[in-house]
């Protein structure tokens, strides 16, 4: 497997290596050993999520709050997504900026999603599955989201009205949004 740098620090697109034949595919979806190697610190994945998701569900962008926060292993078991990541570090060079990367059942890629980030996804396909390793486990009062449409993020998602939960719908504005990381 092959673990690229992106524009954001510490934030991994992880490219597996595919084997395919007559009978279909093999690939390693996880190697702690090499994965270690390449993350700042031991990651210990305590929760696996699942979704599935119709075409144009948008879900996000999520992050938990301290002590509570996660770092996140994200890829698509079935189906299409644009998945987004929005750095939320305040002394991180890349402050606000956003990562777009499409993960699908066809490339297996996965997003390496460290503490400090936002993020969500929007379904590209219908019965679309997605799936995430979580280092923390879930904490209901930690939960915050910001608005995944919002002017100052300025993210590039498709030309759709996404379907959202009433959660995404009043999320924070970036301008009043006052990071605890």
């Amino acid at each position: 497997m092959k673990i690229i740098n992106t524009k954001i620090d510490g934030l991994f697109l992880i490219k597996p290596n595919i084997y395919k034949d007559g009978r279909g595919y093999f690939f390693e979806s996880f190697n702690k050993n090499i994965f270690d190697q390449k993350v700042d610190g031991k990651i210990n994945f305590v929760q696996d999520n699942q979704s599935l998701s119709s075409k144009n569900i948008l879900r996000g962008l999520h992050f938990q709050k301290p002590p509570h926060s996660q770092s996140k292993l994200v890829s698509v078991i079935k189906g299409s997504v644009l998945d987004v990541v929005v750095d939320i570090r305040k002394n991180s060079n890349t402050y606000g900026e956003y990562l777009i990367e499409e993960l699908n059942e066809l490339n297996h890629h996965q997003l390496y999603v460290p503490v400090g980030m936002a993020h969500g996804f929007l379904a590209l396909e219908d019965h679309t599955i997605f799936t995430y390793k979580c280092s923390n486990f879930y904490h209901k009062d930690s939960e915050d989201s910001l608005l995944w449409n919002d002017k100052d993020l300025n993210i590039n998602w498709p030309d759709i009205t996404p379907i959202l939960s009433e959660k995404d719908e009043n999320a924070k504005k970036f301008s009043s949004f006052v990071s605890p990381f």
